[in-house]
């Protein structure tokens, strides 16, 4: 028997509302039905359980690919990110491919990106208009995907090289959450949503297999870039990825680590902008320090990320398809059912989180929740192998950013969360004002000067 849920004969109704504002549905059927409920949207596959309950979050988790399989609750994805991909791979094959990946995101190999994340950010700091409004996600978006460039491709000017365009063209042609279903994926031409998405990402496709290409044929010797690192990678066969593989897995880094983390900043500034007293609490933290490690290490600033993450969660769930008949949570589930553990709905538990719809970073100091209770990069075997380079990455932008510059949200900033494609972003960008940017020299040759904000002038 399924869990209590909306009627079916509501199921497109809440297929229309999910597809634009799924965070809305996802607190109005637990205020209705409960932690865990079923969600109907009309679809085949569609028939969601949904759960915001740390013991059911903890069992799904803990399942076996024998039990359940995460890559077939990613199909939607598909057409964007390859049959190859690892977020649609189970069993020994997603192991495989999750070994060969592992390496270059582990932990210890962060210090060697930091500082190109550092640099990036410096270089988008100094094209930004001072004194008019500008998006500050379409900003975040450039950031993170120059660093992703930089850091997969060894690219030392990123910017000016042909993917960073076409990739930026396909990701905004494929920002329409209605292209995530099927029967809207018609190519009818360049004028169409799809057609225009295709066409961008033939392109896309062209450039990743020529990078392929010209890596092998140069080699990969003293270069440290993940392309050369998953080149070099063997499973315990011996064997290495196809061109076809790797092309599935950068396109799925490059958009997985990209949109993503560029979503999680911009949702970072919407709430320290606000809450002026904890920007200063962390300006203060930071001073003027530019050594990666040191500020990967400091206490507040990884609070603050991880409070921004759990606040705004850039994905509202992750999902799983039954391959057996399952008790879960007192329900019996039929095989085949989707087991969804919410992530917005579970960082919003009041037991776990005091006061849960509050940005209060302090929350995270010397606490740590559980893996069911805090999950944005999901959760099990099927854990986001970007999680440290992503919370790596936010914390060297944030501090650059917080260094060099004074931000305000202007006037008509929206703070409304929209969808775009498979995030929960900012509505209309996030748009801010800078009011006050240093030189990043002066950042550097300043270690010991008051932060900005006891000068009494600009710099510009």
């Amino acid at each position: 028997m399924l869990p209590p849920g909306p009627p079916h004969r509501e199921r497109f109704w809440y297929l229309a509302r999910w597809i634009r504002r799924p965070t809305e549905v996802l607190s109005e059927c637990r205020a209705r039905y409960g932690e865990t409920f079923t969600l109907d949207l009309g679809l085949a596959n569609t028939r969601l359980v949904v759960t915001g309950n740390p013991e059911i979050i903890r069992e799904v988790f803990a399942a076996g690919p024998e039990d359940m399989h995460a890559g077939e609750a990613n199909v939607v994805l598909k057409p964007f990110l390859g049959e190859h991909s690892l977020l649609l791979l189970d069993g020994k094959e997603h192991l495989r491919q999750r070994k060969l990946l592992l390496p270059p995101f582990h932990g210890e190999r962060m210090q060697a990106y930091g500082r190109a994340m550092i640099d990036a950010t410096d270089e988008t700091i100094d094209r930004w208009p001072v004194g008019e409004a500008f998006s500050l996600s379409q900003s975040m978006r450039e950031v993170t995907l120059e660093i992703i460039l930089r850091t997969v491709f060894g690219l030392d000017s990123p910017r000016t090289d042909p993917l960073f365009h076409e990739l930026s063209h396909t990701l905004d042609a494929a920002g329409s959450p209605f292209l995530l279903l099927p029967f809207l994926q018609l190519d009818l031409g360049p004028l169409s949503p799809w057609g225009r998405y295709q066409a961008n990402a033939r392109r896309v496709d062209a450039l990743l297999h020529a990078a392929i290409r010209a890596r092998r044929a140069l080699g990969t010797a003293g270069r440290t870039d993940v392309l050369s690192l998953l080149l070099d990678a063997r499973d315990e066969g011996g064997q290495a990825m196809t061109d076809e593989e790797l092309r599935d897995q950068l396109i799925t880094l490059l958009v997985a680590g990209h949109e993503t983390t560029a979503t999680a900043l911009s949702w970072s500034f919407r709430y320290l902008l606000e809450q002026r007293d904890t920007e200063a609490r962390l300006r203060d933290e930071l001073g003027d320090c530019r050594d990666p490690e040191t500020l990967a290490a400091m206490p507040y600033l990884d609070a603050v990320v991880r409070e921004s993450l759990r606040v705004r969660p850039v994905i509202p769930m992750v999902g799983r398809r039954l391959l057996r008949d399952y008790r879960l949570g007192g329900y019996a589930l039929p095989r085949g059912t989707f087991v969804a553990p919410s992530i917005w709905l579970a960082h919003r538990r009041e037991e776990v989180f005091p006061e849960p719809m509050r940005f209060r970073p302090e929350r995270f100091l010397g606490k740590k929740p559980g893996a069911n209770e805090w999950f944005p990069f999901g959760g099990g075997i099927r854990r986001c192998i970007g999680m440290a380079f992503a919370l790596y990455e936010m914390k060297m932008s944030l501090a650059t950013i917080l260094q060099r510059t004074r931000l305000s949200l202007a006037a008509d900033a929206s703070v409304e969360v929209v969808r775009r494609s498979i995030t929960l972003a900012p509505a209309m960008g996030l748009r801010v004002t800078v009011r006050e940017r240093r030189p990043a020299t002066q950042v550097v040759a300043s270690r010991h000067r008051p932060p900005l904000s006891a000068r009494s002038h600009p710099v510009v």
